[in-house]
C-alpha cells in the first residue's frame, strides 16, 4: 500500500511516499535559513512558508517515487506534537486530498515517527526483526525521551526533559558561542577539534539520576557564566577559535554524558525487573551526531543490546518518511481508520503514550 505522508510540525515542509517500511521518496524543504536571523523558529513565518511550499513538496515526492496521486492508497499527516499553526497547514492539505481522493487519512504522532524511523527499509511490516519490548530514545530539538516500546502503538515514557530538550540546549549553547542558528551541527564540527576536559562544567542531575528525567537549564547557566568569564578575561578581544572549539567540546561532552547516564540507569532498572530488552531504537535530529552515536553504541554493548539508527541522515531530522513508516504500522489497527475527517485535528502537546483524541470505529 502506497502512503503519501506530510509533516509540517515545525520549520521543515516535508512530504514522502512510503510502502510498508520502504521509503520511495523523501522530500524536505528546510526553512532554517529564513529563521536564522531570529535565532529560533518564528511560528507565523513557519506557517506562511509551509503554505507556500506544501504543494511543491507533495508533487516532488510523487515525482521522485515515480507515481501519481492516483497510485496513493492512503494519506498520513503529523497531527502533533509541534507548532499549532504549522501543524494546521499539513493537516488541512491532507484532509483536502483525503476528501478528493476518497482514501483514508491517518494522524501520526511526530515522536512516534522518530522512534520508529530506524525501522525504515526493514523487511516486512511486522518490525524488521526487532524484539519487543524494546527501548526507544528520541533526541531532537524539542524532545529528549526514553520510551518503553511494549509493542508498536503501545508506549510508556520512562524519562523526559524537565526543561529544554537536548537539541534545543545545543542550539542555545551554539548561540552563546556566536555560531548561529541552528547550531547543533556547527557545535559538532567545532567539538571535534576541542578538548572536552579543558573547562569544568557540572554534569546535569548528578547523583539524582533516580529521578529518571533530563534537565539542561543548570548546564546552560553554568556554560553562560563560563563563556562570559572567558570573554571578560580576553579584554574585549573575544573568544579565540581554540577557545570556541574547547567550549563546544566541553558542553557537548556534558550534555551527551547526561543522556547516556539516564538511559543506562533506566535500562538497568528494566533488566532488574526482568524485562527481556534486546533492542534500542534511536531517532531524532541529534542522533545524527557521530559522537553521540558512538557513546550509545558503547552503552548498548555494555547491556548486550542491539542499537538501531536510521539508515540515512535524512531520517534523523524532521521528515515525512518516518511519518509514512509509522502510518504503515498503524493502518493495521482499526482505531486509526477514522472515517470522519473532522475528528482529526492538531494536537500541539500530543504525547506518544496517550494517543490522539478520537472516536473508535465500531
Amino acid at each position: 500500500m502506497k502512503i503519501l505522508a506530510i509533516d509540517t510540525s515545525c520549520d521543515e515542509t516535508a512530504a514522502a511516499v512510503t510502502e510498508e517500511t520502504a521509503i520511495l521518496s523523501n522530500v524536505v524543504w528546510s526553512q532554517a535559513s529564513a529563521h536564522a536571523k531570529f535565532g529560533g523558529v518564528m511560528p507565523s513565518l513557519a506557517q506562511r512558508m509551509h503554505e507556500e511550499r506544501i504543494d511543491w513538496v507533495i508533487n516532488k515526492a510523487l515525482e521522485n517515487a515515480q507515481c501519481s496521486m492516483s497510485d496513493v492508497q492512503c494519506l498520513a499527516v503529523t497531527a502533533g506534537p509541534g507548532l499549532a499553526i504549522a501543524l494546521e497547514v499539513g493537516i488541512r492539505r491532507a484532509k483536502e486530498l483525503a476528501r478528493e481522493l476518497k482514501i483514508p487519512l491517518i494522524p501520526v504522532n511526530h515522536v512516534e515517527g522518530h522512534v520508529l524511523s530506524p525501522l525504515a527499509y526493514s523487511r516486512g511490516i511486522k518490525g524488521g526483526g526487532i524484539v519487543f519490548p524494546a527501548i526507544g530514545l528520541v533526541v531532537s530539538g524539542k524532545h529528549t525521551d526514553v520510551i518503553l516500546i511494549k509493542k508498536i502503538g503501545d508506549y510508556e515514557i520512562l524519562a523526559e526533559t524537565m526543561d529544554d530538550a537536548l537539541g534545543e540546549a545545543l542550539d542555545k549553547a551554539a548561540r552563546m558561542l556566536g555560531l548561529g542558528y541552528p547550531g547543533g551541527a556547527i557545535m559538532e564540527k567545532m567539538a571535534k577539534e576541542g578538548n572536552p576536559k579543558m573547562y569544568p562544567l557540572p554534569l546535569p542531575m548528578a547523583r539524582r539520576e533516580e529521578k529518571n528525567a533530563f534537565s539542561y537549564s543548570g548546564l546552560k547557566t553554568a556554560f553562560f557564566r563560563l563563556t562570559e568569564s572567558l570573554n571578560r578575561a580576553s579584554r574585549q578581544a573575544g573568544l579565540s577559535k581554540e577557545q570556541i572549539q574547547d567550549l563546544a567540546a566541553v558542553f557537548q561532552d556534558r550534555a551527551f554524558e547526561h543522556v547516556v547516564r539516564i538511559s543506562a540507569r533506566i535500562i538497568q532498572d528494566l533488566k532488574d525487573k526482568e524485562y527481556k530488552i534486546k533492542d534500542l531504537l534511536v531517532g531524532g535530529g541529534v542522533g545524527a551526531n557521530v559522537e553521540l552515536r558512538n557513546r550509545l553504541r558503547k552503552m548498548a554493548n555494555e547491556f548486550d543490546l542491539k542499537v538501531h539508527f536510521p539508515y540515512s541522515t535524512r531520517l534523523y531530522g524532521d521528515n515525512a518518511a518516518m511519518i509514512g513508516v509509522a502510518a504503515g504500522f498503524n493502518i493495521q489497527d482499526l482505531r486509526f481508520r477514522i472515517q470522519d475527517l473532522n475528528l482529526i485535528d492538531r494536537e500541539p502537546r500530543a504525547r506518544i503514550d496517550k494517543g490522539f483524541k478520537r472516536e473508535e470505529n465500531k
